[in-house]
């Protein structure tokens, strides 16, 4: 068996508001996209990571991950999160499982990474890690009107990294080849395949704005 990670990083994190790409923004000296992969691979249950970074970023990521040890094969990524996902799935050779992980998570925890794995090992199609909503959520209309409250009991906050049987995953890729709308459990779900979940973690979440990335250099680093 063998699993490889997926890691799309190709977006420009304009919420960030750095000058580099999102996952090359630095916290406490090294980018983000080096402690995810870094995560992914100390987990123990990674056996390789593909990397989709900027185009014009190929050369920065793949310095950076090498200057820091970590082994990873970066290639070009594509206009949006799809197709970057689906340019790393095809460098990505004939995996068993596949993960695929944010950047912007780059602290996820390694009990998170062995739970998904070991979902997916034990015959699990596919599996995502979520936490329960703490807050009350509310639909409104176009006008923001309320419409009504939700059971949040019934609602998740969905992390990654999602992991998948390779074949799986292909052939949810391959049914839709140009959604660019879906994350890739949503895309599986579309199949009819069943998507189970394991518990997330806090420190799982995703660095966006200004104000995480002061929590992951506080708290999470």
């Amino acid at each position: 068996m063998s699993v490889v990670a997926l890691v799309p990083a190709a977006g420009r994190g304009v919420r960030l508001g750095g000058s580099v790409p999102k996952a090359l923004v630095p916290i406490r000296g090294e980018p983000l996209l080096v402690h995810a992969v870094r995560g992914l691979l100390a987990s123990g249950c990674v056996h390789a990571a593909v990397v989709a970074a900027p185009a014009s970023d190929v050369d920065v990521a793949a310095g950076a991950l090498a200057a820091a040890g970590v082994d990873a094969q970066v290639v070009p990524g594509g206009p949006n999160r799809t197709q970057s996902v689906r340019l790393a799935l095809h460098a990505a050779g004939d995996p068993t499982i596949v993960l695929v992980h944010d950047a912007a998570r780059a602290f996820t925890p390694a009990e998170v990474i062995k739970a998904v794995v070991a979902a997916v090992s034990a015959g699990v199609p596919a599996v995502i890690p979520v936490l329960p909503v703490a807050d009350t959520v509310k639909r409104v209309d176009p006008a923001g009107v309320v419409l009504n409250t939700p059971d949040r009991s019934e609602l998740r906050i969905v992390q990654t990294p999602q992991g998948f049987s390779a074949d799986v995953l292909r052939r949810a890729y391959d049914a839709y080849p140009d959604d660019t709308t879906t994350d890739d459990a949503g895309l599986v779900e579309r199949l009819g395949v069943p998507v189970a979940t394991v518990p997330g973690h806090a420190y799982a979440m995703k660095i966006t704005t200004p104000f995480d990335l002061a929590i992951a250099e506080s708290v999470l680093s």
